[in-house]
């Protein structure tokens, strides 16, 4: 037997507001962060690992919520846990005073996502696959058993999403292939286009993404109008008019200013606007997308449950769904989503803009097309060039295309010498800095 024998907690943060990677209209001096959790056993070598996505202040916090939502696995038996994920996810879910303190949304839901990010991971190395591969490896029934059906089945139901599984079932090994000749999952950057870089390291930087074969670029706005012009002219100038242009105005205008700011941009031929209001805002995303067709709405890195996701299909409010793998409660809410998108005709395009957001959404979209979606037609996932160097794993993208992972787990380990280097208060870098953050 293998037993959960300790929990060890990180509270780490990466200096990235200094060169203003990660900077747009509403989040302008983010430090990459992230609660991370080890879930350690006494069988060496074996650990599982996750982690939530946050940016600086507060992460003390989320670390403290992660200590308090792994506490239940301590000498659990770690065969018998990864062995009925569902099982697990409605426990530690059913925490009725924890579930108080949401419920299924902020600090305490960003902890729960960690540990089961952790508790996914460990199987997956029990397993010895990739995650992508143990998931499009889990039968219909199984997939069913560990998806978080509660409080969406007057949209999906369990019988409806086995069918929709079954249907897909024969079929898996040909997509895989698929994606293997393809060189990987089609994936788009970011990194280019942070709201703080001047205009000549916008132009550099769109021209490596083109070089190095990007065909969709994503650029911030909605921090001002003439320079969110002059920016995406020099983006057209750069990638041409035969590439995709995303542009993100990370939640900072109203509903009618959503509407006329777009207006203004859409001589530029955006696939989608992004998070164009209040991520809450379901009847907003609705409207905004009905004023602004053909350019496409496109929300959800924020988006807090599967309740949430299930009000956007229902009311016809997005275009693209954008789950984030840190924010969701893990692997068994991201199931329903998915499952939902599919009844629903929308693609999922994950967010992954933050650090480790990359490595774990690779697994994902691999399996919707395996196993859920069976299309790439509008998909295409969030890619940034920022601190994979940190992880044991990390990603690794060719011609704008995620390739495969191939090592057991979810991708999420990070360096011990990071952990060290970058603990939130007392690692190395920070002990140089006057007051810490």
């Amino acid at each position: 037997m293998t037993t959960i024998t300790a929990v060890r907690i990180h509270d780490v943060r990466f200096p990235t507001s200094l060169r203003l990677d990660g900077s747009d209209a509403m989040n302008k001096d983010a430090d990459y962060s992230a609660a991370y959790v080890v879930l350690e056993t006494d069988t060496p070598g074996l650990a599982g690992h996750g982690f939530t996505f946050t940016i600086g202040r507060g992460t003390d916090l989320v670390t403290e919520a992660v200590r308090q939502r792994a506490q239940p696995l301590l000498g659990r038996d770690a065969g018998e846990l990864c062995g009925d994920l569902g099982a697990v996810y409605r426990e530690l879910s059913g925490d009725s005073q924890l579930r108080w303190l949401g419920p299924e949304k902020g600090v305490v839901h960003l902890a729960l996502a960690a540990v089961m990010n952790a508790l996914w991971d460990l199987a997956a190395r029990r397993a010895g696959k990739p995650l992508w591969r143990l998931l499009a490896e889990m039968s219909p029934e199984e997939l069913v058993a560990a998806t978080d059906f509660r409080y969406i089945t007057d949209a999906l139901t369990p019988d409806e999403a086995l069918a929709m599984l079954r249907e897909m079932e024969p079929t898996r090994a040909q997509r895989l292939q698929q994606l293997r000749e393809l060189g990987g999952y089609p994936c788009y950057t970011t990194s280019a286009g942070w709201l703080g870089y001047d205009d000549d390291k916008l132009r550099r930087l769109l021209k490596e993404a083109v070089d190095s074969g990007y065909r969709h670029v994503k650029l911030k706005v909605g921090q001002d109008l003439a320079d969110d012009v002059r920016r995406l002219r020099i983006a057209r100038e750069v990638i041409g008019w035969d590439a995709n242009l995303m542009i993100d105005a990370n939640q900072v205008w109203d509903v009618p200013q959503a509407i006329d700011w777009v207006g203004e941009l859409a001589e530029f031929r955006p696939l989608w606007i992004e998070e164009p209001t209040s991520p809450d805002d379901v009847l907003g995303h609705a409207a905004i997308r009905r004023a602004v067709a053909p350019i496409g709405v496109a929300t959800g890195e924020h988006g807090m449950n599967r309740v949430l996701f299930k009000q956007l299909f229902q009311a016809g409010a997005i275009d693209y769904c954008q789950l984030d793998s840190a924010r969701l409660a893990g692997v068994n809410e991201i199931l329903a989503v998915y499952l939902m998108a599919k009844k629903f005709g929308v693609p999922v395009c994950p967010h992954a803009g933050g650090v480790g957001l990359c490595e774990l959404v690779q697994h994902l979209s691999i399996f919707d097309f395996v196993a859920v979606s069976g299309s790439l037609d509008s998909r295409v996932t969030e890619y940034v060039d920022h601190l994979h160097e940190h992880f044991t794993d990390p990603c690794v993208v060719v011609d704008g295309h995620y390739v495969l992972p191939s090592a057991p787990g979810y991708s999420a380990q990070m360096h011990e010498r990071s952990l060290v280097e970058f603990g939130y208060p007392d690692g190395g870098y920070w002990q140089t800095r006057v007051g810490g953050a």
